[in-house]
């Protein structure tokens, strides 16, 4: 019974490796075309080359590549299926390889899983989103299916992954068609296949069904695409900065084929030239969007990291290496406790043990650093000399109390124009405290697709759906803020910038930081622009506030005690309007929330104030607060004396804003 069964195994599995056979291209000299034979320990494959013995010298090639064991990958290496003999892979990845099987592929995570069909359509766009049919090409599950792989020993999820390659190479080959060339061959996507295909490769290549013929179709599809990639760079921003990366990667981690050395050359070349380009002084990246700043973070390691690997690091100058280390810095500023960065700029949030994971490499390489080490190790190590911190040149400004848990974090966004994922938002902020984030910002929702696709997309780009001012409810032009001022000190931190955001109309918001607790920020509609002045202001979705129209107030109702006001204090008349509201932490995914503004008419030449007290409170009981101009209080001239009268306790401030 035992032999009968061995019996049925091994027929089964001969009839699924002829299967796979059958679909093989002949070998043939041609098929050695891209590999440098005369790379070191290629000297057997080499030989029967010579010898015009090719099935043998691919047999060779491949016993090579099972054998190669001085090319490390970051994270899948030949020779190391124990680690994975039986181990879980996660359910998502699981759900990934299992769908595979099926044909059930999610493109885009936002979305879910959609039926490409038993005969697979590559063109199949369910949803008119064009990061759906993009990012389809760039068949993230084959990873998965790797890994399930390595877990299981089942080969089928090796013969299913060779016959999507082959699919995908038969039916997207280049030149088909522009339309399909659009996605199929979009750089970006091109080049994040040049960067899943090596570790998908070591998953499976020890697998049976992993023949020598495949080898070279894989290895002349991996060549022709990474070739691609250098004779099409996208222009500039955080794409060129990705394909230039994975061009690197691509030479490092298969420096056996010909064109190996001049992809290193190519992308090395790029990045330390943009990194001068799209890095600022303060360490951003020039997009100012947290999510792709950290991405470049990334992008510019793990190109050094590759660099490494090929014994070319030097190739990097040292002053590459301390740019990455001022980004870290930079993400660290503008880091809430919670490990969250603003959504500003088509941002999202992230998770605190992804974040740290990031600290942990940054820290990794730069050991002396107290600021990475202190984020890297959840602040158990480390150190932290100052609160309140600007990023000038980007124009990121945090007004902070300190670093943990309970502290009070005020995040602005006042600089120039950003690249690429830039918002007309200048003015805008979220604020942290004691654990929540009060006003998220309304991060991106969407990228880009069809009319419908654009209106959702649109909808977030509007300046009114962010914490800043508007005339007749427009969006501002994007443009670059001026900083008038910026000073901390332990009992007052101020920051006051001007921007340009109508015809005939500036912005100057001033925002002061009171005995590290409140906010005050004063808004003055400068110019000769006349209509509708709003302030807007977004909340938490799930704040529950209660609106005051008598006292031009807002508070949010949390149970916990901790909870936020938002109130007006103008002397003149100003009305409390509710506005529609919405917020996005992931791709495709959105929740209604509450929002509002403070409105009033501009007849005139003029300039409109707006005077607003942002106050984090413990308890459910509102605080009373009332606002008393003294002598020489001028918010023309910048002069600021105020009596406060919050809760009956009485202070006087007195500033220079400007």
């Amino acid at each position: 019974m035992i032999n009968l069964k061995k019996t049925i195994v091994l027929s089964l599995s001969f009839i699924a490796i002829s299967f796979v056979k059958a679909q093989e291209l002949p070998i043939s000299k041609d098929s050695f075309d891209n590999i440098n034979l005369t790379y070191h320990g290629l000297e057997k494959v080499n030989a029967l080359y010579t010898a015009a013995k090719y099935d043998e010298a691919a047999k060779e090639l491949l016993t090579y590549y099972r054998n190669r064991k001085n090319i490390k990958h970051p994270e899948f290496n030949i020779g190391d299926e124990a680690r994975f003999r039986g181990k879980d892979i996660g359910k998502a990845n699981q759900l990934k390889a299992d769908n595979a099987l099926e044909h059930q592929f999610q493109p885009q995570k936002g979305y879910g899983y959609y039926d490409y069909g038993k005969d697979i359509n590559w063109e199949y766009w369910p949803v008119k989103d064009n990061e759906v049919r993009w990012q389809l090409h760039r068949v993230t599950w084959w990873q998965a299916m790797g890994m399930a792989y390595r877990s299981s020993g089942d080969e089928k999820y090796v013969k299913e992954w060779i016959f999507q390659f082959r699919d995908w190479a038969k039916k997207n080959a280049l030149g088909l068609s522009p339309e399909n060339d659009r996605y199929a061959w979009r750089p970006l996507e091109v080049s994040d296949r040049t960067q899943s295909l090596p570790g998908t490769f070591n998953l499976f290549i020890n697998s049976p069904h992993f023949t020598a013929n495949f080898l070279l179709e894989f290895l002349n599809l991996f060549h022709q695409q990474a070739n691609y990639i250098t004779k099409h760079y996208s222009a500039e921003g955080n794409h060129l900065l990705f394909e230039a990366q994975r061009v690197l990667g691509a030479g490092s981690i298969f420096p056996e084929l010909k064109n190996a050395e001049a992809w290193r050359k190519s992308g090395i070349e790029i990045l330390n030239r943009e990194i001068k380009l799209q890095v600022l002084n303060d360490g951003m990246q020039w997009e100012l969007s947290p999510t792709y700043h950290v991405a470049s973070i990334e992008i510019f390691l793990k190109a050094y990291n590759s660099a490494k690997m090929a014994g070319v690091a030097q190739e990097f100058p040292e002053s590459y290496v301390k740019t990455i280390e001022n980004m870290a810095e930079a993400t660290a500023k503008i880091s809430f406790p919670d490990y969250n960065n603003p959504m500003f700029g088509d941002s999202w949030l992230t998770t605190k043990d992804v974040r740290m994971k990031q600290f942990q490499s940054w820290s990794k390489l730069f050991p002396e650093n107290n600021l990475l080490q202190y984020f890297a190790t959840d602040g158990k190590a480390g150190t932290i000399d100052f609160l309140s911190s600007a990023l000038e040149n980007a124009g990121f400004y945090t007004f902070r109390n300190g670093w943990n848990n309970q502290s009070t974090v005020m995040i602005v966004k006042a600089g120039p124009e950003g690249k690429f994922h830039a918002q007309p938002d200048n003015g805008t902020f979220e604020l942290w405290v004691k654990g929540r984030n009060f006003t998220p910002d309304a991060g991106c929702y969407i990228y880009s697709g069809d009319a419908e696709i654009t209106k959702m997309r649109n909808w977030y780009r509007q300046t009114r759906v962010h914490s800043t001012l508007t005339l007749d409810n427009q969006n501002m032009v994007i443009t670059k803020a001026e900083q008038n001022k910026w000073e901390t000190s332990k009992k007052l931190d101020i920051l006051t910038y001007t921007n340009p955001s109508y015809t005939d109309l500036n912005h100057q918001r001033s925002i002061l930081f009171i005995d590290q607790k409140y906010f005050l920020i004063i808004d003055k509609a400068i110019g000769k622009a006349t209509g509708n002045v709003q302030v807007h202001f977004q909340l938490k979705e799930d704040s529950n506030p209660v609106f005051n129209k008598i006292k031009n107030s807002v508070c949010t109702t949390y149970t916990d005690g901790n909870n936020l006001l938002i109130q007006s204090v103008n002397s003149d008349k100003v009305s409390l309007n509710k506005e529609e509201g919405k917020v996005s932490y992931a791709y495709a995914k959105e929740i209604p929330r509450p929002a509002f503004a403070f409105e009033k008419t501009k007849n005139d030449d003029k300039t409109a104030y707006f005077i607003t007290i942002v106050y984090p409170y413990d308890g459910t009981k509102t605080p009373e607060i009332e606002i008393k101009e003294n002598k020489g209080n001028d918010f023309e001239k910048g002069n600021i004396n105020l009596s406060l009268n919050i809760n009956g306790k009485k202070t006087n401030l007195n500033a220079k804003i400007h």
